[in-house]
């Protein structure tokens, strides 16, 4: 299984850091987040100059804040400068998330976003020609003259981040690769998430498999498997406040738990939000554990996704615990 690693060091000098040390690691890939404190693009540019093997994703890059032109172009400028080792993952967002922090209409984000990759992949072809135009039912661009000189592919892979069954037929129809939601469990994986896939892949024509799910697994490790437990309910309780990701909730008969997650949002008690999440939940989604007992624990990913990205969680856990944690998962993970 590849190995990728989201950067989670608290600020865009401490992901260059340690996206450094994860391909010294033997990490095979990176992931930038994008937020309303932070972007992907400058730390994957960095990287593309300190790294020489690893590749550099946005895991994941906000689609509708930007024009795609704006996309396109500063993924081919990582792609060149990382000598072809980028992949432009790129996620709806929710509508609070585009409309009050950045300030952008959100509207039907599943067509928009499949309409977006086209016209992502007709720009990267096209940058070798001298003219541009794509009309959608979203996006209508015209380019007169258009050439990217230096591309170092013709193709850069797309990845569409899914929670929800029309965003994960989108990334099955489009996309070459499925970001899969921290909180999303390996059930909801195996009998949702990839049965849509493959039914997409079909209706477009693809061959089954050409959007693999590319998972976000939580990861938790400390000496004391409680703490370890804790740390990883408190951003899975946080993340369960968003109203969109309790159909997976709902699908484990499990609703009473998105209630109580949301009560716990009116005071931003982060305590109640880790309460609410049983530990059989937290089996089904994340990597808490003692080191010695992770590699076991990431083999039960094995048959839903041939790479997988590791995620430390954040909320509520003290920031030296933080850098604790990822120590750990290098050096655990190290090859």
């Amino acid at each position: 299984m590849d190995l990728g690693l989201v950067l989670t060091g608290g600020s865009a000098r401490g992901n260059v850091d340690l996206g450094i040390r994860a391909e010294a690691a033997g990490f095979d890939a990176v992931y930038a987040c994008e937020f309303f404190n932070q972007q992907t693009f400058p730390v994957l540019g960095a990287l593309a100059q300190a790294t020489e093997r690893i590749r550099l994703g946005t895991g994941i890059a906000s689609a509708f804040v930007r024009s795609p032109l704006t996309h396109a172009t500063a993924a081919m400028d990582i792609d060149e400068l990382s000598g072809g080792r980028m992949i432009l993952g790129l996620g709806s967002g929710t509508a609070r998330m585009n409309e009050e922090w950045f300030g952008i209409p959100f509207s039907r984000p599943a067509a928009r976003s499949q309409e977006l990759l086209v016209l992502l992949r007709e720009l990267f072809h096209a940058a070798g020609g001298l003219g541009f135009k794509f009309e959608g039912e979203f996006y209508n661009l015209k380019i007169p003259v258009y050439t990217r000189p230096g591309a170092a592919r013709p193709e850069i892979p797309l990845w569409l981040a899914a929670v929800n069954r029309g965003m994960m037929r989108a990334a099955g129809r489009e996309a070459t690769g499925m970001v899969g939601h921290p909180i999303a469990t390996r059930r909801w994986h195996r009998e949702v998430t990839l049965p849509s896939l493959r039914e997409a892949e079909a209706e477009a024509g693809r061959s089954a498999g050409a959007c693999p799910l590319v998972p976000y697994v939580m990861i938790s490790l400390a000496d004391d498997r409680d703490q370890a437990i804790r740390d990883a309910k408190g951003q899975i309780g946080f993340y369960y406040t968003v109203s969109v990701y309790r159909t997976i909730l709902d699908y484990h008969g499990l609703p009473e738990v998105a209630d109580a997650c949301r009560r716990a949002l009116a005071s931003f008690d982060i305590r109640a939000m880790a309460e609410a999440i049983p530990d059989a939940l937290v089996d089904e989604i994340a990597i808490a554990c003692t080191p010695d007992e992770a590699r076991d624990r990431l083999h039960q990913w094995d048959d839903l996704a041939g790479e997988v990205m590791l995620y430390a969680p954040q909320v509520g856990v003290a920031p030296g615990r933080v850098r604790d944690n990822l120590d750990t998962v290098l050096d655990v993970f190290r090859r």
